[in-house]
């Protein structure tokens, strides 16, 4: 994947991010794009409630990963770090 390709995929990762931020804002927490890597997957930070929320790895895959996924089809999986 070349460097074009690859930022063009990181910008639409972080549109995608940008459309369900709201929702995540609403309950007090947010979402950060720490990485995008070639293989697709997605490296997200949790902050504010959503860091310490004992349902936040269900909102990352039930929410943050089906959205990534459907918006950006080359998204392979969503990880927290």
């Amino acid at each position: 994947m070349s460097t074009e390709e690859q930022l063009t995929l990181r910008d639409k990762v972080a549109d995608a991010i940008n459309e369900i931020r709201p929702a995540l804002q609403m309950d007090g927490g947010d979402i950060e794009l720490v990485a995008v890597g070639e293989d697709g997957i997605v490296s997200v930070k949790l902050t504010g409630a959503c860091a310490g929320c004992p349902m936040s790895q269900m909102t990352l895959s039930r929410g943050v990963e089906k959205h990534l996924k459907k918006t950006v089809p080359e998204v392979s999986s969503v990880v927290a770090v």
